[in-house]
């Protein structure tokens, strides 16, 4: 065991653990969630810690071995070699101060030892003086969260790409399958299901869209404005170069904010990007809900189409076979619908110059992103790709619905249009035989009005289109 001090006195650590007082304090202080900061969010934290560091080597602030330290042992955090070392709860008290010095303490010690010294002798490489230079957890922490968002981000969007490429496949392969369509779970107009795979690849396309556009809000930062985005403490070279590194560092497009309190104060852009997860969740939901009502039975409910079965359904059932992906992926959508709304209330709380609750916004957005990446790649694999359509029964309902009766209300009007469908009710009789016992129209027209296919395009059926 070593003994380290700080302000309020002595604290006991493990000889083998990199953190420090401050850290130790965190975890006794926050056993909240039981989880710690995100793996990302440490690399993030890494990546700022690095450009700092070698940046005040440029500007001459920083020794070249202290700082040749330093940037290795980020190195090593960035490559996930220290991550059992970022222990501090991810709902934590003090705007990201836990993370930000968890981060210090680890990187600080991992130098100490590079240099030849012991780990707690800050004496070698200091968490504050050297690690820390030029920064404050108010730049740092907010800076880390958005590169950590950008970076989980990038393939939740190639997850949507796929899932639309997926929904546009399908599109295609039944796209000459009729069906009757439903509104308020009431027979409509004649679809195709091609159709519906179509309307659903939309939604998913815009979903795709505006997420890969809203990273260029994410990539404007703070970092270099310290404390309260003023830049206190940190010398103009510095807050113009440490940006110049980030981004050749991260491979990011990072711009510095141009009034850098802004970032430090408004939390936004983060309900603006969650927000935007909310939407793709609702499709998500809206599509997995939609799956599950057109497989429905199989014998008893819809089961226009059949999902891929992946598991038994029933301990008591025999045969049974549940729709689980979809369901999977609805609950994975109402989680991310719930942490939206955490977030929300979170941004809206930040006072004056700092929001105290960005780890609860950084812990819910990075579940929400991680949700999606998980999710997405279930949901299309083992859902989306393998669903067939059984077209015998898409026809037979749709033959047995009154929903052809539309394309007569251009002949014979809307009142005498619903009197038909009235009687096929009251007679448990088709529309066509209707249409002949009580000679309304001829068999030529009838033929030419009660062609499904071509209900399913603009016009008005039997009549020259153009």
């Amino acid at each position: 065991m070593r003994i380290e001090r700080d302000m309020l006195g002595e604290v006991e650590i493990d000889d083998s653990c990199y953190y420090g007082v401050n850290t130790q304090r965190a975890r006794r202080n926050f056993p909240i969630s039981g989880t710690p900061i995100h793996p990302q969010l440490v690399r993030a934290l890494a990546a700022v810690k690095k450009a700092a560091a070698s940046t005040n080597l440029d500007i001459g602030r920083l020794e070249p071995e202290i700082a040749r330290a330093i940037i290795a042992a980020c190195d090593e955090i960035e490559s996930g070699e220290l991550d059992g070392q970022f222990v501090v709860d991810c709902m934590q008290g003090g705007a990201g101060t836990s993370a930000n010095m968890n981060a210090n303490e680890v990187i600080a010690n991992r130098a100490i030892e590079i240099l030849g010294g012991k780990k707690g002798d800050y004496s070698i490489v200091h968490p504050i003086d050297h690690v820390n230079m030029s920064q404050s957890t108010n730049d740092v922490f907010p800076t880390a969260v958005r590169i950590a968002a950008i970076r989980m981000l990038r393939p939740v969007t190639e997850r949507f790409a796929e899932l639309q490429t997926a929904l546009q496949e399908k599109e295609e392969q039944f796209s000459a399958i009729l069906k009757v369509g439903r509104t308020e779970l009431q027979d409509a107009v004649p679809v195709t299901l091609g159709q519906e795979f179509g309307a659903w690849a939309q939604a998913i396309s815009r979903d795709r869209w505006r997420l890969y556009k809203v990273e260029e809000r994410l990539r404007q930062v703070g970092i270099g404005g310290t404390a309260v985005g003023t830049g206190l403490n940190a010398p103009k070279a510095y807050v113009f170069g440490v940006i110049e590194k980030l981004r050749a560092l991260t491979g990011i497009g990072l711009a510095r904010a141009e009034y850098m309190m802004d970032p430090t104060q408004n939390c936004d852009v983060f309900v603006e990007v969650s927000g935007l997860l909310k939407a793709a969740a609702v499709n998500i939901a809206k599509i997995s809900s939609d799956l599950r009502l057109l497989s429905s039975g199989p014998r008893a409910g819809f089961g226009e189409i059949r999902l891929p079965a992946v598991q038994s359904g029933s301990s008591i059932m025999p045969g049974k076979v549940n729709p689980v992906i979809a369901e999977a992926a609805n609950q994975a959508a109402f989680q991310i619908m719930a942490d939206d709304f955490a977030i929300t209330l979170a941004a809206q709380a930040g006072q004056l110059e700092l929001n105290a609750f960005l780890p609860l916004i950084a812990k819910n957005l990075f579940e929400m992103l991680d949700l999606f990446n998980n999710t997405l790649t279930v949901f299309t694999e083992k859902c989306i790709k393998g669903i067939e359509a059984d077209r015998e029964k898409c026809e037979s309902l749709l033959m047995n619905s009154l929903s052809t009766v539309t394309a007569l209300t251009g002949y014979i009007g809307y009142d005498r249009a619903s009197q038909v469908a009235k009687d096929c009710v009251c007679y448990n009789k088709t529309v066509r035989q209707v249409l002949t016992e009580q000679k309304i129209m001829d068999d030529e027209l009838i033929d030419r009005l009660l062609r499904p296919e071509i209900m399913t395009s603009p016009g008005i059926p039997g009549r020259e289109r153009g």
